[in-house]
């Protein structure tokens, strides 16, 4: 990949509940991220990301067992270290509190319900399901190791769709906006500095370029070496999933620590659907059974 002209430091937002100052990226195309080598994670770029943190990502699940297992608290916060990230410094449980719910000074409801409900989509692990009414009745999915989500009318769709909370919650949160707003009026100015430090902001480049050049989808290939290609929610990609663990660690490193450890491949059929549908979007029942 080329690399990045800094023309002016701007906001780039990514797929989910993130926003970061970024740099203007030279144009990419998905034709020209897919004739790429892939690295060593069987991902291209802008998807693996930055090469130095590419290693903390989730890699593919060996055994059915692993699928939507979270990464825990020790590894969460051995990720966090690793890149830039102190747990001293991070929302206290009483800031997180006020700012998922909305109060606080300058607090909003319905952006702090974009940012609460974009973090449990993103941590939609063992134990924790996400609920939809299909057909008069509550249906749990868990899916996060496949990079899917199954929204609250019953469509399974990539977290980056553009309906998705975790997509709209984009404005909530960039610079200028209910996150930093929020923070500088009840005392979380450090928690935001020290992000911004972190390996989220370069990451965000990357994640940024990664959903414009994905489509209704937001699929992506791993085409690791010797193996055949696999595909995977945008969420679950080392560039994608470093900016969301970075932003959800600083909120609540608890709840950082339910983020999925590896990402599954999407069964062939149900990856297929996606794709050929025009909103990105299938229906979740016709696919279930295919996902553990």
């Amino acid at each position: 990949m080329r690399r990045s002209k800094v023309s002016s430091v701007t906001v780039l937002t990514c797929i989910s509940v993130v926003a970061a100052v970024g740099i203007q990226t030279t144009g990419q195309s998905a034709a020209g991220a897919a004739s790429q080598t892939p690295t060593k994670s069987g991902f291209v770029e802008p998807f693996a990301g930055v090469h130095r943190y590419e290693k903390l990502a989730p890699t593919q699940v060996a055994h059915s067992w692993q699928i939507n297992q979270a990464i825990g608290q020790r590894r969460a916060d051995e990720i966090a270290k690793k890149i830039g990230l102190k747990k001293s410094n991070v929302f206290t449980k009483k800031q997180y509190r006020l700012f998922i719910t909305g109060r606080g000074k300058g607090g909003d409801r319905s952006s702090a319900k974009l940012v609460d409900q974009s973090v449990r989509i993103l941590t939609n692990t063992v134990g924790r399901p996400l609920y939809s009414k299909i057909h008069g009745k509550l249906v749990p999915s868990v899916l996060a190791s496949y990079g899917l989500m199954v929204n609250k009318s019953g469509m399974l769709e990539s977290p980056a769709n553009s309906s998705a909370p975790t997509r709209k919650v984009n404005a909530v949160i960039e610079p200028g906006g209910y996150l930093g707003q929020w923070c500088r009026a009840n005392g979380a100015k450090k928690a935001l500095r020290m992000l911004y430090r972190s390996a989220y902001t370069a990451e965000a480049v990357y994640g940024n370029k990664a959903q414009q050049i994905s489509g209704a989808a937001q699929l992506v290939a791993n085409k690791k070496v010797g193996k055949s290609t696999k595909m995977v929610g945008m969420s679950m990609v080392p560039s994608i999933w470093i900016v969301n663990f970075a932003l959800i660690y600083t909120l609540n490193p608890s709840a950082a620590a339910k983020m999925p450890a590896k990402w599954a491949p999407i069964p062939r059929r149900v990856a297929k659907a996606i794709e050929a549908s025009s909103t990105g979007q299938v229906p979740y029942l016709r696919y279930a059974s295919s996902l553990r």
